[in-house]
């Protein structure tokens, strides 16, 4: 690695490691599913409950827990005393540009990461790296660094997942997770102040994967800052898909996926015909899916069809993960016709990301000299966001 290409860890100093649910049924890619599976939990005996849950060696029904950091949190109680309503199902980010759905409740997940909950709000951004190196002599399979505006898993394809940086280290967009000092430094290369949020973006556009995490140049060249920030504005907009009061991503007319023949309530593995840009599904069809979209990977495994997979698969037979739609949801529908048109943009965007990578880079013997570096320990820890009073096991105070 040049040592001009600096280890995305210098950068934004704070991360966390992927969510491990621990079990399967807690997510799933609709909210009501997963009603239906707590609903059938909760009316099992005890030891079909305990079977039903899937215990581990840190969660069981009879584990307690503190309550995760949220504006309504779930009970405390052991589960096996739980007979109350589902908590209200949360959207997240699972892996890359899957949005699906979450039951919110610590006694049910193996490692939550509290700490990405408390400075979850709609001031935050979350750049997740894929942390999945090019094979020896083959390029890199799509983004190093994909983007959410909300709570991500943080879960690769590969099975190689690798680490959460939320964009701040407190709510309400106060102290940015970055290097101290290095705004400020690139303030002066550029001759005016540099946000946070732009910043963000040219990691966004830059980061390239690299065998021990993501890298990323830095410029001293104003106008190519400039075209990189704007670039990596673009892929934030598209990524997270209206949030923030923006709009949600179209292509130009002509060029926008519609349903040409419905789908089937029952879908199998989809199938790609690029002579007339179809996608098919059993004897459903969209189009026109421009290559771009079928082919986006990211960590070599191509996202459309992880994304039917993780919708047309049955689960286990007798566990709660076989709880599944009767019938493919139309809401699914708008879903796939959305995410197709997000990766036919961001795959356009990509010859210009390349450009980023063949610029001057700014030496990091100036960010030694600047004291940016090393960054301080302390930027690497958590914040302490502790505003308000957090439920402990059994409703007692949780003592952090």
């Amino acid at each position: 690695m040049s040592d001009d290409l600096l280890p995305l860890d210098d950068v934004m100093p704070w991360s966390v490691a992927p969510m491990r649910p621990g079990r399967p049924w807690v997510t799933a890619p609709d909210e009501r599913t997963l009603r239906t599976r707590w609903a059938t939990l909760l009316a099992a005996d005890t030891p079909t409950r305990e079977r039903l849950f899937h215990p581990t060696r840190a969660r069981t029904i009879h584990t307690r827990v503190p309550a995760l950091p949220l504006p309504e949190p779930a009970g405390t109680a052991p589960l096996a005393q739980e007979s109350g309503p589902c908590p209200a199902p949360l959207r997240f980010t699972h892996g890359p540009f899957d949005q699906q759905w979450l039951i919110p409740d610590h006694r049910l997940l193996d490692a939550a990461r509290p700490e990405l909950w408390r400075v979850a709000d709609d001031r935050q951004l979350f750049a997740v790296e894929q942390a999945c190196p090019p094979a020896p002599k083959a390029a890199p399979t799509g983004p190093a660094l994909t983007v959410s505006a909300l709570l991500p898993d943080g879960r690769s394809p590969a099975g190689r997942p690798g680490r959460i940086r939320p964009l701040y280290r407190r709510p309400g967009a106060v102290e940015p997770n970055l290097a101290p000092g290095l705004l400020a430094l690139l303030g002066k290369e550029y001759g005016h102040d540099v946000a946070p949020e732009d910043l963000f973006a040219w990691i966004v556009a830059a980061a390239r994967p690299a065998p021990k995490g993501c890298v990323v140049p830095l410029t001293p060249d104003p106008r190519l800052w400039e075209q990189g920030v704007a670039l990596g504005h673009r892929i934030v907009e598209l990524t997270v898909r209206g949030a923030r009061g923006g709009e949600k991503p179209r292509l130009p007319g002509g060029r926008r996926p519609y349903v040409r023949a419905a789908l089937p309530d029952r879908p199998g593995e989809p199938r790609y015909d690029p002579e007339d840009e179809s996608l098919w599904i059993g004897e459903g069809r969209i189009s026109p899916v421009p290559p771009g979209a079928w082919e986006f990977e990211v960590s070599g495994v191509r996202v459309l069809e992880l994304w039917f997979e993780r919708r047309t698969g049955s689960g286990e037979a007798g566990t709660l993960d076989a709880v599944r739609p009767a019938s493919w949801p139309q809401e699914w529908t708008s879903e796939l016709l959305e995410l197709i048109t997000v990766l036919a943009l961001l795959d356009e965007l990509r010859p210009r990301q390349r450009e980023l990578a063949d610029g001057p880079r700014l030496a990091r013997d100036r960010l030694v000299e600047a004291r940016v570096l090393p960054v301080p320990p302390s930027a690497r820890r958590p914040a302490s966001v502790l505003d308000h009073r957090e439920e402990g096991p059994d409703g007692q105070l949780a003592l952090l």
